[in-house]
């Protein structure tokens, strides 16, 4: 899927804007678009200006777009708000975050949720544009189900990605003592399943395509 007609598309909308104003096109495969006065470029690792921070994993990335990765309790900005990228295929080291933390799924995403009341891991999949909450310290899992690199945004109360809080795993768990959220996350990462794409899913994506192509196209 071309990304020279979304690039000539944004670059005209974005031809008018006053300074300092930004638009970015999340296309279905994945891609990010992201345009100015100074014109339009992909969003990606490929691009040395593009601000990217690696997310927690290697081939993962992430853009503030509200706070950074310094953001903490001692140095807050209310919350941070970051697009990120998640490589085809792969998931993050299963952690809990020290704050809430909200996940919009741009494209077909996996999720696991740890139960500490009931004692067991909850697999959810999530759709395209799906939205889920994950309270403080909750143990979970994220994936991306797809061939194709995943676009999620995450909002996160109170923690940057530098902060020691901010990705806790198991082994980080063990280390400071906290021996039962040591024992739920291996729960999570013993059932970790970054899991498929369904056919209905594969057929409602090449209709996604489409569309955003004829949007390309105005």
């Amino acid at each position: 899927m071309s990304i020279r007609g979304g690039l000539r598309s944004l670059e005209r909308q974005a031809s008018a804007l006053p300074d300092g104003a930004e638009l970015f096109r999340l296309r279905p495969d994945g891609r990010v678009l992201r345009a100015d006065r100074a014109g339009a470029r992909e969003l990606g690792p490929q691009d040395p200006d593009s601000g990217l921070l690696r997310f927690i994993d290697e081939q993962q990335y992430a853009h503030y777009f509200i706070g950074d990765a310094a953001t903490s309790p001692e140095r807050p900005s209310n919350a941070t708000y970051k697009l990120g990228l998640v490589a085809p295929h792969t998931a993050f080291t299963p952690h809990a975050h020290g704050g809430e933390h909200l996940v919009l799924a741009l494209g077909p995403a996996s999720c696991g949720l740890y139960d500490a009341h009931r004692r067991r891991v909850v697999a959810v999949d999530l759709a395209p544009g799906t939205l889920i909450r994950i309270p403080e310290l909750m143990p979970h899992s994220f994936g991306n189900r797809s061939d194709n690199r995943l676009a999620i945004l995450a909002a996160n109360t109170g923690y940057g990605i530098d902060h020691e809080d901010y990705a806790i795993t198991a082994e980080v768990a063990q280390q400071r003592g906290e021996v039962e959220l040591a024992a739920a996350l291996r729960e999570v990462t013993s059932r970790q399943r970054v899991g498929t794409v369904t056919v209905r899913e594969r057929l409602a994506h090449r209709l996604h395509r489409i569309a955003a192509a004829l949007e390309d196209s105005r």
